[in-house]
């Protein structure tokens, strides 16, 4: 039998089991853009939120679109959300504003849109949480104090190695994240 012609265009998930902690259902699935499909300009999670957690504390850019998108994860009936969530938008990192999401919500964030803190307050009912950049690597751009005042840093997918293993590349597992927030309240 011969190889079908568009084969190189499907992607068949495969469950990535995580230690992000109990607040995340594992396994998760994820579409790794670039790396599972050479090319592509989306790169995607799949994640059920179970519980509170302070997911991102630092706000960031993309250079790309990106899309966060919050419902409820009771299929078929997405509404049924009881949750609260906080996230902060804007173009200048020092006076962004304050959303409380509290219904299902997607949220567009232009390329160059600094945002963030993410925190997921109250979980009362699981989330399905989705953030899709519009390009193949998923990567941010960061402000950090350094020795002189304000340094940018990028951090994205292949460039950083795992906290416990430094021989290893980071798979986003969760397991650093999990030891640096065990025992923080959210």
């Amino acid at each position: 039998m011969s190889e079908k012609k568009y084969r190189d265009l499907v992607f068949e998930f495969t469950p990535q089991v995580t230690n992000w902690g109990d607040w995340c259902y594992s396994p998760q699935a994820y579409f790794r853009g670039d790396i599972d499909i050479p090319g592509s300009n989306y790169n995607v999670g799949f994640q059920i939120f179970q519980a509170p957690v302070y997911l991102e504390r630092e706000p960031h850019f993309h250079r790309e679109e990106e899309f966060l998108i919050f419902l409820g994860a009771n299929m078929p009936n997405v509404f049924d959300f009881d949750a609260e969530i906080d996230f902060y938008i804007g173009e200048d990192i020092d006076k962004m504003e304050k959303y409380v999401l509290t219904k299902p919500t997607i949220i567009r964030i232009p390329p160059s849109m600094w945002h963030c803190p993410l925190n997921f307050k109250r979980v009362d009912k699981p989330i399905f949480f989705q953030a899709a950049l519009m390009h193949g690597k998923f990567g941010s751009i960061k402000a950090r104090q350094g020795k002189n005042g304000r340094e940018f840093v990028y951090e994205g997918d292949g460039l950083r190695n795992c906290v416990f293993d430094g021989e290893k590349r980071c798979v986003y597992c969760g397991t650093c994240f999990r030891h640096l927030n065990e025992g923080e309240k959210k």
